[in-house]
C-alpha cells in the first residue's frame, strides 16, 4: 500500500458520525494489544486556545530533555503534521504501516455497522505512533469535549481545560454550564485539573472536579488565580513578552505567539509541565519562547503588516481583535474564508470593521459559499467587499491593495489560513536531469501514471520543476505550459486536503513565457509564476554583489580554536596560531573564515557561554581589526556568543542548531548579517540516533522551510539566510550522500546554500577511514558545486579551491 491510499483510506472514515463514548477506540486499541499502556500522557482541552498550549507544553517538556509526542488537529498542509516526536512529522513509511495492520480490522467493524471515525482511527495512530517511538510523554490536543472524545480513552497524568464557550452544542451541550461539566472529565486522577476558565464555567469544573489549579490574569477582579499571568504586550512583530508567577515559581519570557490570552496559554502549559516533571526556570523560557504555532497570530510581514490567524469562532475572532489594537496601521483589508458550519455574523461582529474584504472559498467541501460570506459582511456595513473564491488569489489581490502601512488580515479558519501560508511557504523544486533514466525516477517519485509518463517521455532533458498546487491550480498551470510547447502532468494522485504534486518541463524560453503567463492573471497565480521565475533565476538582477558567494561559488575556510574538534582539534587554540591559520586560508582562496568555539562531534563536552566567548572573540577582534581580504564567520548555536562576536567585527552567523536559540534570528536581523540555517537533529551530534526519513532531501526541505521563514520573520532577506543540509547530522552516510548527489533540488527554498563535508564519517561508506579523507573531500566539493552549491565547507583550502574552479568552469560551460 503507497502513503497516499492509506491517506485516503483513513480520510474516508470521514463519512461515519461519531457516537458517544470511547468504547470504539479503546477496541481499536485492544485490537493492536493497547501499544500506548506504558506511555505517560497529559490531555489539553478547551473551546479555544488548546492548541497553543498543548504545542507550549510540548516545547517546554522538549526543553528539559525528554522524548515527546504531540497530537493536534487540524493539519495545514499534511496530515502527517497532526502527529509528531520531538517536533518530526510521523513518517509516511508509519502511516502505511498502520493502514496495512488496521485496514482488515477496519473493514471488518464497518461491515458490522461500527466503524471508527476518522478521529478516532486518527487518535489511535497517534497512540500507537506514540507507544512503538516509545516517548517518555505525549500532549493530547482534545477533539471535541471532553467525556466522550476519543482522547479520553487515555488516563492523564496532567491535563487542563482552557477556556470554555458555546460551540458543539448539538453534541456536548447547549450551555457553558454543560459544556464545562463535559470538558472537566478530562481531569487527571494523580494531579489537579489546570484550568483558565472563570465565572459560571469555572464553578462548574470545581464542582465537577474539586482539585483545580487556576491561571489567569494576575491584577484580575475577585478571586486571585493560583497562578498569574501578565502580558506585557509585543516586544516586536513576532514575539510577546509575558509574567508567570506560580505558588513557589515565576519566569519572564518571551512567547512567539502574540496576545493576552496566549500569556494564559503559558501559564497553563507552565504549570502542567511542572505537574510532569521538574522543569527549571530556563527550561520554561526557552521552551515558551520555542513555541512557534502557525496560523495563530502569525505575522508574516511588517510592510503591509500581514497576520494570519485561523480564528474559526466568535470567541476567537474576539480575541483575535482584542491582539490586533495592539498593533497601528491605516487601513484594513480582511481576507474572510470560513466553514458552512460556523457562526459568520457573530465572527464578523467580533471583527473590527474593515475598509474593503475579500471572500474566498477554502478548497475543501465544507467551505462556506462566497455569496454568503459576502452578504454577511455587508448586512455588518463593510462598504466594499469582493469575491475571489481562490485563497491565493485573495490574499494576492489584498497584498496589492494595501499599502506599506496597511494591515492585511487573514482569518475565518484554519483551513482559509493554511492556503494562504502558501503564499510564504509554496516551494519549486529544480531537478538535475540529465538522461531519461533521470526523467523517468522524477516521474515515477511523483506518482505519475505509466500511460501519461510515457506521452510526456523525454521532455524533461532542458529543464524540470516539482511544485505542490491547489488541483484547479495544477490544471491551468499544466495546460498553459502544454500550449507553449512544455509539458505539464500532475500525479495521480490526490490526498484529501493537500496540493496535487505538478511536473513541469520544458526549456527556459518555455518557461519564461509560462511565467509571463501566469503573472498577468488575477487568480493566485501570480506568486506561482514569481517562484518560478526565482527558482529558474529567469531574471538576475544586475548589481553589485554584496556577499561573496553572490559573485559565484566560494570557500568557507575552517578554524576551530577547540581542543576537541574531530579534525584539527587542539591546533590552533594558541591565538597566533589561529590568526596564522586564517591568513594561510585566505592566501590560498578562502573568502570566508569560520571561526568556532566549540565542538559539535560526537560525544563532544558542552563549553559554556562564557568560555566560548573567551576561545572565539580574541581571535575575531585581531582578523576583524587587520587586513583580512575575507569575511568573518562565527560558528555557534549560542545567540549570547553570535552576538559577542558581531560586536567584535564577525560578519556572519553560522549557526548549527538551525535557531535552535530563539534569540538567534533577532541578532542576525538587528546586525543586518547573513545567517546560516543548519538541518540538524542533535548538535553535539548523538551517535547512534535513528532517524526515520520518507525521501532525505524532501524531508530536509519541508523542515528547512519553517526555519527560513522563522528568519524572514525576523526581518532577514532570503539572500542573507544560508541553508546547509546538515550532512552527517542526525542523516546515515548514505542519507548523506544522497542529499549531495540531489542537492540541486534545495535550490527551491531560495537561499543560497552550503555545504559542509570535510573530512566527515560520511566518506567510511567509500572505505577512507579519519585520516584518510582529503580525496574525498576534494571529490565531493567538486560535485557540490556542479549541484549547485554557493559555499563549501572545508578545512584544506588550496586543494578545494582548486577542485571549485574546475567545477565552476565546467558549470559555466553547461
Amino acid at each position: 500500500m503507497e502513503y497516499h491510499e492509506a491517506a485516503e483510506f483513513l480520510f474516508s472514515l470521514r463519512r461515519f458520525r461519531p457516537s458517544p463514548g470511547t468504547e470504539s477506540t479503546r477496541a481499536f486499541l485492544e485490537s493492536l494489544e493497547n501499544p500506548h499502556e506504558d506511555v505517560s500522557f497529559v490531555q489539553v482541552a478547551g473551546s479555544n486556545g488548546k492548541g497553543s498550549t498543548a504545542r507550549m507544553l510540548e516545547s517546554t517538556l522538549r526543553e528539559h530533555g525528554l522524548t515527546v509526542g504531540l497530537f493536534t488537529s487540524p493539519h495545514l498542509e499534511d496530515l502527517r503534521e497532526r502527529i509528531r516526536v520531538d517536533g518530526r512529522k510521523i513518517s509516511k513509511a508509519a502511516v502505511r504501516e498502520f493502514v496495512d495492520t488496521t485496514h482488515e480490522y477496519v473493514t471488518r467493524q464497518a461491515a458490522d455497522g461500527q466503524s471508527p471515525t476518522f478521529f478516532e482511527a486518527i487518535t489511535t495512530l497517534a497512540l500507537w505512533q506514540f507507544g512503538r517511538a516509545d516517548v517518555d510523554v505525549a500532549v493530547l490536543e482534545v477533539g471535541i469535549g471532553g467525556r466522550y472524545d476519543a482522547t479520553s480513552v487515555v488516563d492523564p497524568v496532567a491535563s487542563a481545560v482552557t477556556s470554555v464557550s458555546l460551540e458543539h452544542t448539538s453534541v456536548i451541550g447547549d450551555t457553558v454550564e454543560e459544556i464545562a461539566a463535559d470538558k472537566a472529565q478530562v481531569a487527571s486522577t494523580e494531579n489537579p485539573l489546570v484550568t483558565g476558565t472563570t465565572g459560571a464555567a469555572l464553578e462548574t469544573i470545581r464542582a465537577e472536579v474539586g482539585d483545580i489549579v487556576t491561571v489567569g490574569k494576575a491584577n484580575r477582579e475577585g478571586e486571585r488565580p493560583d497562578v498569574g499571568v501578565t502580558y506585557h504586550g509585543p516586544t516586536n512583530h513576532a514575539e510577546a513578552a509575558v509574567s508567570l508567577a506560580g505558588p513557589e515559581w515565576s519566569v519572564e519570557t518571551r512567547i512567539p505567539v502574540i496576545g493576552a490570552h496566549q500569556a494564559e496559554n503559558a501559564g497553563i502549559a507552565a504549570t502542567l509541565a511542572g505537574q510532569v516533571t521538574d522543569v527549571s526556570q530556563r527550561d520554561l523560557e526557552r521552551g515558551l519562547r520555542n513555541a512557534h504555532w502557525p496560523g495563530r497570530f502569525e505575522v508574516m510581514n511588517t510592510a503591509p503588516l500581514t497576520v494570519l490567524d485561523g480564528a474559526h469562532n466568535p470567541g476567537a475572532c474576539e480575541r483575535l481583535a482584542e491582539t490586533l489594537e495592539s498593533f497601528e496601521y491605516d487601513d484594513l483589508h480582511l481576507v474572510f474564508g470560513a466553514m458552512h458550519d460556523k457562526d459568520h455574523r457573530e465572527m464578523v461582529d467580533a471583527l473590527p470593521t474593515p475598509s474593503g474584504a475579500i471572500v474566498c472559498e477554502p478548497e475543501l467541501d465544507r467551505a462556506a459559499d462566497g455569496n454568503v460570506l459576502a452578504t454577511v459582511l455587508e448586512d455588518s456595513g463593510v462598504e466594499t467587499v469582493r469575491s475571489i473564491p481562490s485563497v491565493s488569489g485573495a490574499v494576492a489581490h489584498a497584498l496589492e491593495r494595501a499599502g506599506p502601512d496597511d494591515c492585511v488580515l487573514v482569518t475565518g479558519s484554519l483551513f482559509a489560513v493554511a492556503e494562504a501560508r502558501r503564499h510564504w511557504t509554496r516551494t519549486a523544486t529544480p531537478h538535475d536531469i540529465e538522461t531519461l533514466e533521470d526523467e523517468r525516477a522524477i516521474l515515477e517519485r511523483t506518482n505519475v501514471d505509466g500511460s501519461r509518463a510515457t506521452r510526456v517521455a523525454g521532455s524533461g532533458v532542458h529543464r524540470v520543476i516539482t511544485i505542490g498546487l491547489p488541483a484547479r491550480q495544477a490544471a491551468i498551470v499544466e495546460r498553459e505550459l502544454v500550449r507553449l510547447g512544455g509539458n505539464g502532468i500532475t500525479s495521480s494522485v490526490r490526498v484529501t486536503d493537500e496540493p496535487v504534486e505538478t511536473v513541469l518541463m520544458g526549456t527556459l524560453a518555455q518557461f519564461d513565457s509560462l511565467v509571463d503567463r501566469l503573472t498577468a492573471r488575477d487568480d493566485g497565480l501570480v506568486e506561482v509564476g514569481t517562484h518560478l521565475r526565482d527558482t529558474l533565476d529567469l531574471e538576475r538582477a544586475d548589481t553589485e554583489p554584496r556577499y561573496p558567494w553572490q559573485a559565484g561559488p566560494c570557500v568557507m575556510g575552517i578554524l576551530n580554536v577547540t581542543p576537541d574538534s574531530f579534525h584539527d582539534g587542539g591546533e590552533y587554540e594558541r591565538l597566533e596560531d589561529a590568526l596564522e591559520r586564517a591568513s594561510a586560508m585566505v592566501d590560498a582562496g578562502a573568502t570566508i573564515i569560520d571561526v568556532g568555539g566549540e565542538s559539535t562531534r560526537p560525544g563532544a563536552d558542552p563549553v559554556s557561554t562564557q568560555d566560548e566567548i573567551d576561545r572565539v572573540v580574541p581571535v575575531i577582534e585581531r582578523l576583524s581589526a587587520g587586513d583580512l581580504e575575507a569575511l568573518v564567520s562565527v560558528d555557534t548555536r549560542k545567540a549570547a556568543v553570535a552576538e559577542a562576536a558581531l560586536e567584535a567585527g564577525a560578519d556572519i552567523i553560522n549557526d548549527v542548531t538551525g535557531l535552535g536559540d530563539p534569540e538567534m534570528r533577532f541578532v542576525a536581523a538587528d546586525h543586518d548579517v547573513p545567517i546560516v540555517l543548519m538541518h540538524s537533529i542533535d548538535a553535539p551530534v548523538v551517535p547512534d540516533r535513528d532517524i526515520e526519513y520518507d525521501d532525505v532531501v524532501d524531508d530536509v526541505i519541508d523542515q528547512l522551510t519553517e526555519r527560513v521563514l522563522l528568519a524572514e520573520k525576523a526581518g532577514l532577506d532570503r539572500e542573507q539566510i544560508v541553508i546547509d543540509p546538515g550532512l552527517g547530522f542526525g542523516k546515515t552516510a548514505p542519507e548523506s550522500f544522497e542529499l549531495l548527489g540531489r542537492l540541486q533540488e534545495l535550490q527551491a527554498l531560495g537561499c543560497p546554500l552550503l555545504v559542509g563535508h570535510s573530512h566527515k564519517s560520511m566518506f567510511a561508506h567509500v572505505d577512507r577511514e579519519h585520516g584518510h579523507r582529503l580525496e574525498p573531500t576534494i571529490a565531493a566539493t567538486a560535485l557540490a558545486v556542479d549541484r549547485g552549491a554557493d559555499i563549501v565547507r572545508v578545512h584544506d583550502v588550496d586543494e578545494n579551491v582548486a577542485a571549485l574552479e574546475t567545477a565552476r568552469a565546467l558549470r559555466n560551460a553547461k
